[in-house]
């Protein structure tokens, strides 16, 4: 029920906390246009619910939400679940952009393409346990569901 603005900077508000504990307002909205403009949210504006965007563009806000933080390490479980092919597809170019610029990326998935489309390293899992890494560009859906049904 929060609007865009408020959606991406909750995760790091307390940066966003100047004199007299008050919320420094336009170095807020100025680092959340910022992340609109750079993943391409489509939004009328930064004050939009979050609930009157497409599927896609919610994702790409809370995307926005933890880079505010400047984490080195960003895990994302199951990014595009429910998103259009279209919406996908931005969500895979920001995710190999941020790679690209030396984030670490672990991505939870259960898409296979997403996978081994997406990765440098597959790491299997069965019943809680890592039955096997694999290199992402060796890596196949054979071999991946041998490992996802081995027992250990």
């Amino acid at each position: 029920m929060l609007s865009v603005l408020d959606n991406t900077l909750i995760a790091n508000i307390r940066s966003y906390i100047g004199k007299f504990l008050l919320l420094d307002k336009k170095r807020g909205k100025s680092d959340v246009q910022k992340a609109i403009d750079t993943l391409r949210v489509k939004t009328p504006s930064a004050a939009t619910l979050i609930q009157n965007l497409s599927g896609g563009n919610q994702q790409k806000v809370i995307v926005a939400r933890w880079l505010l933080t400047e984490p080195e390490i960003l895990i994302l479980d199951e990014p595009t679940r429910g998103i259009d092919v279209g919406a996908k597809y931005e969500i895979y170019t920001i995710i190999a952009e941020l790679a690209k610029n030396g984030k670490s990326i672990i991505m939870i998935s259960s898409e296979m393409p997403e996978l081994l489309g997406m990765s440098d390293r597959i790491m299997v899992m069965c019943e809680g346990r890592a039955t096997g890494i694999l290199d992402g560009k060796t890596a196949t859906q054979e071999r991946i569901m041998e490992l996802a049904t081995e027992f250990m």
